[in-house]
């Protein structure tokens, strides 16, 4: 089933757990997809659409009951259990992403940082030690981390990609602003401000 399912299908999933966690915050227990779509900026036959790849989550007239559709989400997404993250970059883009606490109680945990300077291994950024590149592999596979991300300039993005995929890394959230070659079976995401800044600017009119 995953591989039938449009991947721009699975891209909006966390963009509706987020919202049904604000709701759940709120104090809401119920909701549509006609509410949903109004926070979200998207049709309601759009978010019946892309739920009902996955079954049925509510009824008609009822609407969906949000502690139910959480869980049902978040089973479908796998993040139900927290993922350990493997970050590779210490720099100050690194150092942010490591700090950035959005990450607890949604799934992830950076668990190990890695820098290739030798200044910096054994060092601590925030309450985590930094190791140096050469005991990537080891710990990587010895604790059957599949999540990484890469936060180091882009001439090195590549062979850090390689060795984490050689160490059995499967999904890889891409900072450097480069695109990776990488195997049929690891996802790779990119963030790069500077990609969606010009997408913006071009809609500014003079």
């Amino acid at each position: 089933m995953t591989a039938s399912i449009p991947d721009i299908v699975i891209s909006r999933l966390p963009i509706y757990l987020r919202a049904l966690e604000r709701l759940a915050q709120d104090g809401h227990e119920v909701t549509s997809s006609l509410e949903l779509g109004k926070h979200l900026g998207i049709s309601s036959a759009q978010i019946r659409k892309d739920l009902s790849h996955f079954g049925g989550f509510g009824k008609q007239g009822t609407g969906y009951k949000i502690k139910y559709l959480t869980e049902q989400l978040r089973q479908v997404l796998k993040v139900e259990q927290e993922w350990e993250i493997a970050l590779v970059g210490a720099g100050d883009l690194g150092s942010a992403v490591a700090r950035y606490r959005g990450f607890a109680h949604r799934g992830f945990r950076v668990a190990y940082v890695f820098d290739s300077a030798a200044s910096k291994a054994g060092k601590r950024l925030g309450n985590l030690e930094i190791y140096p590149m050469e005991k990537l592999h080891e710990i990587i596979s010895e604790r059957q981390i599949k999540v990484a991300m890469i936060a180091v300039p882009a001439e090195s993005a590549q062979q850090v990609a390689d060795a984490l995929i050689a160490a059995g890394v499967r999904a890889i959230l891409n900072y450097a602003p480069i695109n990776l070659n990488v195997p049929a079976h690891v996802r790779v995401q990119y963030i790069d401000p500077v990609i969606h800044l010009q997408r913006m600017t071009y809609y500014i009119s003079e």
